[in-house]
């Protein structure tokens, strides 16, 4: 999590927390109607038109566990030249991971569906880049950062 002095953008996918790092992120929105892409992994939800341009939709509780999630929010994720959506349950905000090493943050890679992983190193390894870089941030330090956010 290095760079954005450790901010991160904080998003829950199912009972987990998930800290993505700042300079990979674009925007968030709502959902946009998806088009389902014949042939596609699973965990690809499909393409969305955003800002005028095709970006496909990763489902990101499929990347944890290997389930759909319900998500209310989509990130937009710079991977390389390109833009692609990861489709979370919520956005809570950005939080500092400042005071904690990131090396300690299992990262999401680690806890992800294999068969999703495989999937994913196969058809694009910048987007493998990106993810090796999102941490899952625990229930004691999610409280921790929630105490720190309302406190300041």
């Amino acid at each position: 999590m290095e760079g954005d002095n450790g901010l991160s953008l904080l998003c829950r996918v199912d009972t987990r927390f998930c800290a993505l790092p700042l300079e990979s992120i674009v925007e968030t929105t709502r959902p946009l109607p998806v088009e389902r892409v014949s042939g596609s992994p699973d965990f690809v939800l499909g393409l969305s038109i955003v800002r005028g341009s095709a970006a496909p939709i990763v489902d990101a509780g499929r990347l944890l566990s290997g389930k759909p999630s319900t998500p209310t929010r989509v990130v937009m994720l710079k991977v390389g030249e390109r833009r692609i959506g990861l489709a979370v349950e919520a956005v809570l905000g950005v939080r500092s991971l400042s005071s904690v090493n990131a090396g300690e943050l299992p990262p999401l890679i680690r806890t992800a569906d294999a068969d999703v992983l495989t999937a994913i190193g196969a058809l694009d390894a910048e987007l493998l880049v990106v993810l090796s870089a999102v941490r899952i941030v625990t229930d004691e330090l999610f409280q921790s950062m929630e105490a720190e956010a309302l406190a300041s």
